[in-house]
């Protein structure tokens, strides 16, 4: 898997190559830490640029402290267990993003 960050004035994107060659831009919805780890939650886009299922894909994330200027690394997580602790994370997350749009609406 091949990633390329982009940073839009409206958001920031990643294309993804798939194992197929595909390539698939995804926005970066949040980058968050479970257990010590980070991870990273993408939007796969079509190419109108928009996400109709509400798919969301979630890797783990890491950046080289040696060198700031370096890509991030952006690894498929093959654990069971890993993924659905990460996947809980990120479902708290949206249910805490939710919480606020609400109270921030009033």
């Amino acid at each position: 898997m091949e990633e390329k960050f982009e940073n839009t004035d409206e958001e920031m994107t990643v294309d993804i190559e798939l194992d197929d060659g595909t390539v698939v831009n995804c926005s970066i919805v949040t980058i968050f830490d479970v257990d010590g780890k980070e991870y990273i939650a993408l939007l796969p886009l079509d190419d109108d640029g928009e996400n109709e299922d509400g798919e969301v894909w979630i890797y783990r994330y890491s950046e080289n402290p040696d060198d700031p200027n370096e890509e991030p690394a952006l690894d498929f997580i093959d654990n069971d267990e890993e993924y659905e602790k990460a996947s809980e994370a990120f479902d708290e997350y949206l249910d805490s993003s939710e919480f606020d749009e609400l109270v921030d609406e009033d």
